[in-house]
């Protein structure tokens, strides 16, 4: 039968990354940041109702969501923020639950991408949590270069989320992705053969 499980990590922990390699061993991901772009791209009902809540300013010249100008509202008022969830996250789930069972009824495992997954509190959601895990001080060193913050800003971002360390007891199984692509790469399918989803840790045998 086939399985659901939630993939999850910190801000720059390296998520991306493992579900991308996901794919090549079978796995269908629904990712939650596709799903929260798709509730307000142009035309739909989101968008409208994020108008509607923030005003002329929060759509730009294009028709589409001015995200910079909504981002910096919720940055300075945590109600507009609680307010643009109540209008995404009922329409992100939709789109997620839809996407998931019909890759469910095709008998594909489902990879449930969500970032703040244990923020949110949607473990129960899922059969099991997968946490791609790496040191705090590698999150802001990551974030820094690739994001070129300061290391104040950098860690604003990561101190914003449950801590890593505080996930990695909450988390099922672990990823730890704290050196090379390669060495990730190798710490996945050693999961995934303890799994049970491929026989050993060469891509030829898996597909």
């Amino acid at each position: 039968m086939p399985k659901v499980i939630g993939l999850t990590g910190g801000i720059a922990s390296g998520k991306s990354s493992v579900s991308e390699l996901l794919t090549v061993h079978g796995f269908k991901v629904v990712d939650a940041d596709i799903a929260s772009r798709q509730a307000v791209e142009k035309g739909t009902k989101g968008l409208e109702q994020v108008k509607e809540a923030f005003g002329e300013e929060a759509i730009d010249e294009d028709g589409n969501m001015n995200r910079s100008y909504v981002g910096d509202v919720i940055f300075n008022h945590p109600d507009k923020r609680l307010e643009l969830n109540e209008i995404i996250h009922p329409i992100v789930r939709d789109i997620m639950e839809q996407e998931k069972e019909t890759y469910l009824e095709q008998g594909y495992n489902v990879i449930m991408d969500i970032p703040l997954l244990f923020e949110n509190d949607l473990q129960e959601t899922v059969d099991e949590v997968w946490l791609v895990y790496t040191s705090e001080s590698i999150q802001i060193d990551r974030l820094m270069e690739r994001n070129d913050l300061s290391m104040e800003d950098a860690k604003a971002r990561v101190y914003s989320q449950i801590s890593i360390d505080k996930k990695r007891r909450m988390a099922d199984r672990e990823i730890d992705n704290r050196d090379t692509k390669l060495e990730l790469k190798q710490n996945l399918e050693q999961l995934l053969v303890e799994e049970g989803y491929i026989h050993n840790n060469t891509e030829e045998e898996a597909q």
